[in-house]
């Protein structure tokens, strides 16, 4: 229970300091012992506006779901959903719309909200804190992570703060309001950025994944033919949001999909970007075509378009079936590439189809002695999973424990015991200690102490 004393709610003193020190677990447990969710602070304010000022995306998630109101009227007339809107995070507006917030808010609200945020938008942040702040320097600008994966602009301005994702916020309201604009309309704001990790463009393209019409489709797959590469690489980027395994329970157009982009690669796509991106697509599928199309650009004159030939030369499987005779000679080349990003997905496929045969064993090695530290990062890893069971790839491995990066040695390690090397017991003895931050549930560090204690324990 909260503790009262003296008519004071010591759980929501408790509660101020919790939300005030971003403490999301805390706020929790406080709202769960029966803390008023709508506690108000220090500022007469409730102490989901401190979170919303603050873009704490945890703490207003937990305040919410504890049943702090979004939609409660403040003495400037606004609410904190409102103040969340004009705050321009697009984390912190999802945090606070809640469940069907198109249930909750009446249509007049509802109107009043994508209106705040086409403002917002379409004069631009910084336009906007200008005439709210009167002041007309510069704003200071610096990029943040919004969330776990995009990143949007933060302004400052005379004290005051905005984040510049309001194209992200309209485009993320007119879905919860179901408002569908235009495919047309929603590229446009995607395009404006011109980054796929921006929250406008990640925004659109999440939305319109999930709008799983033959209309949508067939308006994102017509980007194929815009003239500005950017255009088609968007195409892509949602394309690749319709083939998510976790979408494909309806209207997948997985085979649209991968007819698409097996017509496009064969076609031909003229900006090296595009093509790899294109490539790397058509990798996650299974269609019969994949090792004709990687064999085509095996020697394109982009490393980024020849290090995405590799996966489509070989069947992903345990075990993978072995390339046929051009495929594998193709590999071998790839694995000897000037680029180092190309070696490293040469041997990435090699290790999956370890047939035993000195051509192969040799790249391997030679991989796991490369001169550029991430391509022996990568085998280190990938040749875990690799059948070679040769001396010359345990030597190799051995040799790995010299390296500096932890992770490398502890693949090597890792490999070693698999291949039950007699070097295993001084592998693992050379790794230090195995209590490092991070890896408590690493399944090679599992196998290791498992692998002590029997060996202690026999």
């Amino acid at each position: 229970m909260v503790e009262r004393h003296g008519g004071a709610d010591m759980g929501g003193k408790a509660l101020v300091a919790a939300v005030g020190g971003g403490a999301a677990e805390a706020v929790t447990r406080l709202l769960e012992a029966g803390a008023d969710p709508d506690t108000l602070a220090d500022d007469g304010l409730p102490v989901l506006c401190r979170a919303v000022a603050t873009y704490d995306v945890a703490v207003a998630d937990a305040l919410v779901e504890g049943g702090a109101d979004p939609d409660r009227s403040l003495p400037d007339g606004t609410t904190p959903l409102v103040r969340a809107i004009d705050g321009g995070s697009p984390s912190v507006v999802t945090a606070l719309l809640g469940r069907e917030p198109r249930l909750r808010l009446p249509e007049a609200e509802r109107e009043q909200l994508l209106a705040r945020a086409r403002r917002w938008y379409e004069r631009g942040a910084e336009v906007e804190l200008r005439d709210r702040t009167g002041t007309s320097e510069p704003a200071h600008r610096v990029r943040v992570m919004d969330d776990e994966y995009c990143h949007v602009t933060q302004l400052t301005l005379d004290g005051s703060t905005v984040r510049a994702g309001h194209g992200a916020i309209l485009t993320d309201l007119e879905w919860a309001f179901r408002v569908l604009p235009p495919v047309d309309e929603l590229a446009a704001r995607a395009l404006a950025q011109g980054d796929p990790d921006h929250v406008d463009w990640s925004s659109v393209r999440w939305i319109l994944s999930r709008r799983r019409s033959k209309e949508t489709w067939s308006a994102v797959a017509a980007y194929r033919h815009a003239p500005a590469p950017l255009s088609r690489l968007f195409a892509l980027d949602v394309l690749w949001a319709f083939m998510w395994p976790e979408a494909s329970w309806r209207n997948s157009y997985d085979k649209e999909t991968e007819d698409l982009l097996v017509s496009w690669a064969t076609d031909g796509e003229e900006a090296p970007e595009v093509l790899a991106e294109l490539l790397r697509l058509l990798g996650d599928t299974d269609r019969p075509e994949s090792a004709a199309i990687g064999l085509r650009y095996a020697r394109h004159r982009d490393p980024r378009v020849r290090a995405k030939v590799p996966d489509l030369l070989v069947v992903w499987g345990n075990p993978s079936p072995l390339p046929d005779a051009e495929a594998r000679t193709t590999l071998l080349e790839l694995a000897a590439d000037e680029d180092g990003n190309v070696r490293a997905a040469a041997g990435g496929a090699l290790c999956s189809t370890c047939d035993g045969s000195p051509e192969i064993t040799n790249a391997v090695v030679a991989l796991l002695r490369d001169p550029v530290a991430r391509v022996r990062a990568w085998m280190s890893e990938t040749v875990t999973r690799c059948a070679d069971r040769s001396a010359d790839v345990a030597d190799a491995l051995y040799a790995l424990l010299d390296e500096e990066d932890f992770p490398v040695r502890l693949n090597a390690a890792y490999a070693l015991l698999r291949r039950e090397d007699p070097r295993t017991a001084e592998a693992v003895e050379r790794l230090g200690s195995l209590s490092r931050p991070g890896y408590e549930e690493d399944h090679r560090l599992s196998a290791i102490w498992s692998w002590e204690w029997n060996r202690k324990n026999s």
